[in-house]
């Protein structure tokens, strides 16, 4: 187990990721939660550059950001494959990926912001979620972006699953207005009843109360 350890911080979404991507490999690792605003000597000598979570380190060999680990978890261990085989469909799920990416953290605008920035988060999100909803491959025909079997991009995607809702109920500000994204709701329930998936969830009432505590200090900061 010493061999793979995973450096993140409850409850974020990005250690989720790649807490996702290990079990669904089969990979043992040791889990070592990080402080943020009191950082440990391990993170920032792990990733001096951001001096942020997740750090995976294996064989001592840090590797930083999180959709950077699941690309080398995928490389390294190709057991339980996150991406498809055929190059198009693997470059297909990649741009997804990267897509989900970028465009999840508009919903941490909502979260973090009041105001104009929010409103802006809230517009950028609701952008987002519509094209998913229209254009994602395979979404609605089954049951994950990959198919039948969880891949890359719903790992990528799982801010959107589970911390959307509570994101939603922390700040009051609806994001996912009930049945306008059919594909998208049948998606996120699919990802969340999965038994990986689901025995590795933060509690929601534990998660809620821990946004809250940070929403708090964000507004508190501005």
């Amino acid at each position: 187990m010493g061999d793979v350890k995973l450096l993140g911080t409850w409850p974020s979404p990005f250690s989720y990721r790649v807490i996702w991507a290990l079990k669904l490999k089969g990979i043992p690792y040791e889990y070592i939660e990080q402080d943020l605003l009191n950082k440990s000597p391990l993170l920032l000598q792990s990733n001096p550059v951001h001096k942020k979570i997740p750090v995976l380190i294996h064989g001592g060999k840090p590797i930083a950001e999180s959709i950077i680990i699941l690309q080398y978890i995928e490389e390294k261990w190709p057991q339980n494959p996150l991406l498809p085989s055929d190059p198009h469909e693997k470059a297909v799920a990649r741009f997804w990926v990267k897509f989900a990416d970028e465009k999840s953290l508009s919903i941490w605008k909502v979260f973090r912001f009041s105001g104009e920035e929010q409103e802006k988060g809230l517009k950028e999100s609701l952008e987002m979620l519509e094209i998913i909803e229209e254009h994602a491959p395979g979404l609605g025909q089954k049951k994950f972006f990959g198919g039948d079997k969880i891949g890359m991009v719903d790992l990528a995607l799982g801010l959107v699953a589970h911390w959307m809702g509570a994101i939603e109920e922390v700040t009051g500000v609806q994001i996912m207005e009930a049945g306008k994204f059919p594909r998208l709701e049948a998606w996120m329930k699919n990802f969340k009843e999965d038994p990986v998936i689901k025995e590795n969830l933060p509690e929601l009432k534990d998660m809620l109360a821990a946004l809250k505590r940070r929403r708090e200090i964000h507004l508190a900061s501005k």
